[in-house]
């Protein structure tokens, strides 16, 4: 897999470091633009580098914690196409949650089900508890609080 030069992957990390200490602050729509500011750095075509997935990643989970569900399940969907995000528990469980909220429930529940193949029921500790009882109606074997 190709790698970003030095300069540009710190700028992108610089980018994505703000992002995060605004998520931390609750600000999501400031996070938003630096994900975004970052994202855009990457050479075309995006999907070659892994950046573009950490920042697809944290563009969703953005999304979803300012309830943007709609937005969360399209750019969480879009990172599937980048590097190593197939079998991303985190990516699959946020996916998940998005098509929850949205009430597509069998996507809901594949895509939570992959968080829970990959990641356990300790993926879902700090998540409401909801997303695992809903699975567990889905899936034998689950674990629910």
């Amino acid at each position: 897999m190709a790698e970003l030069d030095n300069v540009l992957y710190e700028r992108i990390g610089a980018l994505s470091d703000e992002g995060d200490a605004l998520m931390e602050d609750g600000d999501y729509e400031g996070a938003l633009a630096k994900f975004w500011a970052g994202f855009d750095l990457l050479p075309e075509p995006k999907t070659n580098w892994e950046a573009g997935t950490w920042l697809m990643a944290a563009i969703g989970d953005a999304n979803f914690l300012k309830e943007d569900y709609a937005a969360g399940r399209d750019n969480l969907g879009e990172a599937m196409h980048f590097p190593n995000a197939i079998g991303n528990p985190f990516l699959h469980l946020r996916l998940g949650q998005c098509q929850f909220e949205l009430g597509n429930l069998d996507r809901a529940a594949d895509e939570l089900m992959r968080a829970y193949a990959g990641g356990g029921p300790e993926l879902f500790e700090d998540e409401d508890g909801k997303y695992l009882r809903f699975l567990a109606t889905r899936a034998e074997g689950i674990e629910t609080p």
